[in-house]
């Protein structure tokens, strides 16, 4: 499996000063590229390298291998914009966001991340230090520093590129490692995770993690963003960048925390982990107005990639199943209505009386269904006649 590992580099004052010349020209580098793509068309590696690489090289003091990753960077940059507007991310052909999208070449900021490979940039391990090609020679030595188990992880796996990122002033390498798939053990049974709002997670078992707290602390971060961009300066702009990324680390933190202690018991106690599969929910929900902005910032969707990773890295078995009708439907007698719902927070079924949370019934139902479900997964595929 492929595993991202973010390391701190700590460079000297004149290391930083090298780093950031290079990011600078790299990315004025790129801009140049991605506006000789976007005039003639040209957006496959080998045809755009032989178009851009002499100029590269000579106008911008870009050695070989870091030219040849520029390009790269670029056609990515376009591959990935292909991909957003096929799967509609950007709207239809009509609205602005599309339009504005295909109207003008990929721009890339003036410090935005630069991949390296192993023939700009070097590992020593051993000594916690890199050494990383500049547009002012090589600088050797620069100590960078994780946790233990990054750097485990690190000197063990590492594989291909690694991407140079300054964020806040300080700065990061973002290496990318190859770990070996472990064997998914056979499950003695499920524990099934109803994702939500005012809950972000209720498991089978009756664990509920509530959300009360994120949604408290947005609500002021709201307040705050809205009194920041009243003022309209430049100085409350920077303000309110460093706002967003500091919640959306506070929301990460949460979901790591709760996908940790779901896969930790999971697999102490030998079962599976059985989630509702949200893909497209915000096309099927119609909301309110006052509703949007809560349901827009719902974190559900990491909360499941960082079960389904960290699932996948511990060994445990993890399913996807059919969300329909898990919030009203009766896992004792099956009878499924909109009236064994009174409200949001409780579950009465009017068929046989069964009376709980309703987020916990969700979990239960979700639970019940990968039961049925792994069965098929499992099954033998039988052999062509």
């Amino acid at each position: 499996m492929k595993l991202v590992v973010q390391l701190k580099l700590l460079p000297s004052p004149e290391q930083a000063a090298a780093l950031e010349a290079t990011l600078r020209a790299c990315n004025r580098a790129a801009n140049y590229v991605s506006r000789l793509a976007f005039e003639t068309g040209v957006r496959d590696r080998n045809g755009l390298q032989k178009l851009v690489y002499a100029d590269v090289k000579a106008a911008f003091g870009l050695s070989a291998q870091p030219a040849v990753r520029v390009v790269k960077k670029v056609v990515d940059a376009y591959g990935a914009l292909a991909a957003s507007l096929k799967a509609g991310r950007l709207g239809g052909p009509s609205s602005k966001r599309y339009r504005k999208a295909v109207g003008s070449p990929v721009g890339f900021r003036p410090e935005a991340a630069q991949p390296f490979d192993d023939r700009c940039l070097s590992w020593q391990t051993d000594a916690r230090t890199v050494s990383i090609w500049t547009v002012d020679g090589r600088m050797r030595g620069i100590r960078y520093t994780g946790s233990p188990d990054q750097l485990k992880t690190l000197a063990g796996y590492r594989r291909g590129e690694s991407d140079l990122v300054r964020r806040g002033g300080k700065w990061f390498l973002i290496a990318t490692c190859d770990l070996p798939d472990p064997e998914v053990f056979e499950p003695v049974d499920w524990i099934g995770v109803d994702r939500g709002i005012v809950n972000l997670a209720t498991t089978s078992d009756g664990t509920n993690y509530q959300g009360r707290g994120l949604n408290r602390y947005r609500r002021w971060q709201a307040r705050k963003r809205a009194e920041l961009q009243a003022r309209q300066t430049r100085s409350a702009n920077r303000r309110l960048a460093r706002r967003t990324r500091r919640e959306q680390r506070h929301a990460t933190h949460l979901n790591h925390a709760i996908s940790k202690e779901i896969v930790s018991v999971a697999q102490r106690t030998g079962r599976g982990i059985a989630v509702e599969q949200l893909d497209g929910i915000c096309e099927r929900v119609r909301l309110r107005r006052d509703q949007r902005g809560m349901f827009s910032s719902w974190p559900f969707h990491q909360l499941g990639q960082h079960l389904a990773y960290k699932a996948r890295r511990a060994g445990v078995p993890f399913l996807e199943v059919d969300p329909a009708y898990t919030s009203q439907r009766c896992p004792r007698c099956g009878h499924t209505g909109r009236a064994n719902r009174p409200d949001r927070d409780r579950f009465a079924c009017r068929w046989c009386g069964l009376a709980g949370p309703a987020d916990h019934v969700a979990g239960v139902n979700v639970r019940d269904r990968a039961r049925s479900a792994w069965v098929f997964v499992t099954a033998p595929v039988p052999a062509p006649a």
